[in-house]
């Protein structure tokens, strides 16, 4: 199947997300509403706002899914029929769920609202996509632990009707489909409950039974030691491979990242699904946002290529505006004049070109600009567009 007519999926924690990801090419977009949702409150769409990027997303053709994949309790189950009731009536084309008890409430009572179901359900074999299948879900997003044989075998058996999504970028939980009870054990929020503490990301020492009080680090690197902590995830590489397995949709990580990291990482994938740039150039690109080292996961290796390595972040640019229109910006991290800068349009790598005035809301000029969220003129090269991103290397 060619690349070109698969799914790329875009993560929106707000809606300047999804216009960003809409803008850099992806085909839908998965979002949360105000209930069980795996991610933060400040990630989570209103229904008011829902609607909005329903419309958005529909306007440009596309897709809107919105996750309900927390793990269910007793008194949220009757919550569910009327509350995909509303997302169907506002616009959305389908929920993430991952507790069977809520998709088998969400079918009875919104059979015609599409279900995937979420990696959380940690889906790793045929037979219970055929479960799912049958209880009315039409497509699956399987488990990180899988690797390209697996997807394929699974494909082969599974109801031809039912499509696969996979994740092909971002960060990777240690639990890996997500079922962790870490943060909760340490600080009663659950990760299942959407409230996980990011508890493998921090710093541990070792203490040997015999010898209590003494505490020793466990060294990996200049940067000291996050023995929990996961590589993140880059499949850009083998596209073909996991299309070629079955996957028809590929889904990048990310809810909670700025629209610098979405509209990057999705052009990225879209200019590879279009086959437009070689794919070491595009392998680039995704360098140019802060991310954790890369790892190919569990698809072409075995699991010790997610152990993690050195818990500093690469960090090669910084997110400097977003364009207004073909002379204004507005700021967001600090520049200079004569900095060399480049725009990130859609379908395009970065171009360079270099900054010869900076001209203030005051009409003055200036040499430096170091204040966010302000309107700013500058000299942008030809055929920059509202909402192409500026960025220059650290």
């Amino acid at each position: 199947m060619d690349l070109k007519d698969l799914e790329l999926l875009a993560p929106a924690g707000d809606l300047e997300g999804l216009t960003t990801a809409l803008k850099y090419g992806a085909d839908a977009i998965y979002c949360g509403g105000p209930f069980m949702q795996l991610r933060a409150n400040s990630a989570a769409f209103t229904l008011e706002k829902l609607k909005k990027g329903a419309e958005l997303v529909h306007a440009k053709g596309k897709k809107l899914y919105v996750t309900v994949n927390s793990f269910a309790n007793n008194d949220e189950i009757p919550k569910l029929g009327s509350y995909a009731k509303e997302l169907k009536e506002i616009g959305v084309d389908a929920v993430i769920v991952s507790d069977i008890g809520a998709i088998s409430e969400i079918k009875e009572h919104c059979p015609e609202l599409d279900v995937h179901v979420s990696t959380q359900a940690n889906t790793m074999n045929y037979k219970s996509c055929e479960v799912y299948y049958n209880m009315g879900a039409s497509r699956v997003v399987l488990a990180r632990e899988l690797d390209i044989d697996r997807i394929a075998e699974i494909r082969a058996k599974a109801p031809a009707k039912l499509e696969l999504e996979a994740f092909v970028h971002g960060a990777m939980c240690m639990s890996y489909s997500g079922r962790c009870l870490l943060s909760a054990y340490l600080t009663g929020r659950s990760g299942n409950r959407g409230q996980c503490a990011q508890s493998c990301r921090w710093n541990y020492y070792l203490m040997e039974e015999t010898r209590p009080g003494e505490f020793f680090k466990v060294e990996e690197s200049e940067h000291g030691s996050a023995i929990l902590s996961s590589k993140e995830l880059c499949a850009i590489e083998f596209l073909d491979k996991l299309a070629e397995a079955g996957v028809s949709s590929f889904k990048v990580e990310g809810r909670m990242r700025t629209p610098f990291y979405t509209a990057t990482v999705i052009n990225a994938y879209k200019m590879a699904m279009n086959k437009q740039y070689p794919i070491d150039q595009l392998r680039a690109e995704l360098d140019t946002v802060s991310h954790r080292p890369f790892t190919t996961g569990f698809y072409l290796k075995d699991p010790v290529a997610l152990q993690p390595g050195d818990s500093g972040y690469v960090r090669d640019y910084l997110f400097v505006a977003t364009v207004v229109d073909k002379e204004t910006i507005e700021t967001r991290n600090a520049f200079d004049l004569g900095d060399e800068l480049e725009v990130l349009s859609p379908g395009k790598l970065g171009r360079k070109f270099k900054l010869k005035y900076i001209i203030n809301d005051k009409g003055e000029n200036i040499a430096r600009s170091n204040t966010p969220m302000k309107l700013v003129k500058i000299n942008l090269p030809e055929g920059v567009k509202p909402g192409d991103i500026l960025r220059k290397k650290c």
